[in-house]
């Protein structure tokens, strides 16, 4: 499925390789709590895997394109037919509606679901019947911009315009998204 969905220009990185700033994963932790175990299905180079452990979570690391963190074995996230583990990942966002269905898909009632997303992922009438059947408990915004860094490589990227926030699914979750803002 992930290479059905694979349309690249010049200046996007190799299958939307964006690592993730630390904050981002220590502001969400501040905020919520998690099962022990969790799944990092687009891991990377561990930026957001790596601040977990510290955390004390174990943490099953996976992605389409081993960059030396978690199973060397390539798994598209695609593929997996079943979860049982909370999940928080920043996954590739040319293809991060199709990620998050998925990831209700197979998921288990009572898994927490974290996604890194851009703001503007509230935008859309696709998107609007996604958050009417599975709406997010909760969305975190940031106030101050996030820096993700192409292919990870934060000294050659100091700044960006971009505003991102967490969105936070439980499955099984029927009521009202609260919104919360990160400072």
């Amino acid at each position: 499925m992930f290479d059905t969905l694979i349309k690249f220009d010049k200046d996007r990185e190799k299958l939307d390789f964006y690592a993730t700033d630390q904050r981002a994963i220590k502001e969400l932790l501040k905020r919520e709590t998690f099962r022990e175990h969790i799944y990092e299905p687009a891991c990377g180079q561990g930026h957001i895997g790596k601040v977990l452990e510290e955390y004390g979570y174990r943490v099953k690391a996976t992605d389409i394109y081993y960059r030396g963190y978690g199973e060397e074995k390539e798994i598209d996230f695609f593929t997996v037919k079943e979860n049982t583990l909370d999940i928080v990942t920043n996954p590739p966002y040319f293809c991060a509606g199709e990620f998050l269905r998925h990831a209700l898909k197979i998921s288990k009632e009572g898994v927490k679901i974290a996604m890194l997303f851009r703001l503007a992922f509230l935008e859309g009438q696709s998107r609007y019947e996604l958050f009417r059947k599975h709406p997010p408990k909760k969305v975190y915004v940031f106030s101050k911009r996030l820096n993700c860094a192409k292919n990870g490589e934060f000294e050659k990227c100091k700044s960006s315009a971009i505003a991102f926030a967490w969105f936070l699914w439980e499955v099984g979750y029927k009521g009202y998204t609260e919104l919360k803002w990160i400072r």
